[in-house]
């Protein structure tokens, strides 16, 4: 988290900073970006950002919440106007088209996800705090779906919110393959989302 004087800035400078990491850590991989490069493109003195920061992966730690909080930002926005509009599986692709929507908003956060995803070690230091926040997501979302009658009442919620998060880290980590995300992805996704919902047993 960075420290005070960084939220006491001006949020024009605070801005400039936050832009110009973003610029580095786009177009490098974390252990190859440079603390120089983003003050000098932010117009800061090194020894400034050591003011503002403990240090690099405070910053891009830093990075990644803003980009969390963005994103699901995005994904609560669309889940509110889709409840009483969708029933609980449309409403759950719904999150999805949302997380894709944000990546095409936001590509250069985009470019620095799909570098993190590189680096496993780095990913779970990064991200493992999230991870709880994502399952609690979903077992609400269970849980409305409970309400609706469309989700079987007998599952461990909890659990099955477990799997999804998990299951959409794995699926993230398909879908970059590429290097982009767009909306030929969710052919993918509605892979997913059938399982989800029929399961592997094959039925007559």
């Amino acid at each position: 988290m960075p420290k005070e004087t960084f939220f006491n800035l001006p949020e024009e400078k605070r801005e400039r900073i936050i832009n110009a990491a973003i610029d580095e850590f786009a177009t490098y991989p974390f252990y190859q970006a440079r603390v120089t490069a983003i003050a000098e493109q932010a117009g800061i003195a090194k020894g400034s950002f050591y003011q503002y920061f403990e240090d690099k992966k405070d910053l891009f730690k830093y990075l990644m919440e803003l980009s969390v909080e963005k994103k699901m930002s995005y994904i609560s926005h669309d889940v509110v106007e889709g409840k009483g509009k969708y029933g609980f599986f449309q409403l759950l692709r719904e999150v999805y088209l949302s997380g894709i929507r944000f990546a095409k908003d936001n590509p250069r956060l985009v470019a620095i996800g799909i570098m993190l995803l590189s680096d496993k070690e780095l990913y779970t230091q990064i991200y493992g705090e999230y991870e709880d926040t994502s399952a609690e997501f979903f077992r609400k979302l269970l849980e409305y779906g409970k309400e609706q009658g469309a989700v079987n009442p007998e599952i461990d919620s909890a659990f099955v919110a477990k799997m999804l998060t998990g299951m959409s880290i794995v699926l993230t980590d398909y879908i970059i393959a590429d290097g982009k995300v767009d909306l030929d992805d969710m052919e993918i996704i509605d892979q997913m989302l059938h399982l989800v919902e029929n399961g592997v047993k094959k039925r007559d």
